[in-house]
C-alpha cells in the first residue's frame, strides 16, 4: 500500500523526475555498453551472431502459425537490439556487416 497523497502534486512531480532520471541513466549506460561491445572485432562478431540467431537477416515465414509467431518474437527482440546498435554505432554497424560478409 502506498503512503503517497494523490493531491500532493509536488511529491508526484518529484517521483516523476526521479523516474525520468533513472531511465535516462539506464539508457545512457546501455548506449555506452553497446559502444564498448562494438568497439572490437570480437564484439562485433558476437553481436552479429546474436542478431543472426534472432533471425534479423532472414524471413521468418512458416506455414505453421505458432512456429512463425515464435520466430517473429525472436526476430522482434533482435530488431530492437539492431536498432540500438544502428543508433549508437552507425560506423561500427556497417563495419560489423562488412566483417560478417567476409567470414
Amino acid at each position: 500500500m502506498s503512503n503517497s497523497d494523490p493531491t500532493d502534486i509536488a511529491a508526484l512531480d518529484r517521483k516523476q523526475a526521479e523516474a525520468a532520471e533513472r531511465n535516462h541513466h539506464s539508457a545512457k549506460e546501455e548506449a555506452e555498453d553497446i559502444k564498448w561491445l562494438m568497439s572490437s572485432k570480437r564484439g562485433r562478431k558476437i553481436m552479429h551472431r546474436i542478431l543472426s540467431n534472432a533471425g534479423v537477416f532472414r524471413p521468418s515465414y512458416r506455414s505453421n502459425a505458432l512456429e512463425m509467431a515464435f520466430l517473429e518474437g525472436n526476430r522482434n527482440q533482435g530488431l530492437a537490439l539492431y536498432a540500438i546498435v544502428a543508433e549508437h554505432c552507425p560506423g561500427r554497424h556497417a563495419e560489423m556487416i562488412e566483417e560478417a560478409s567476409k567470414a
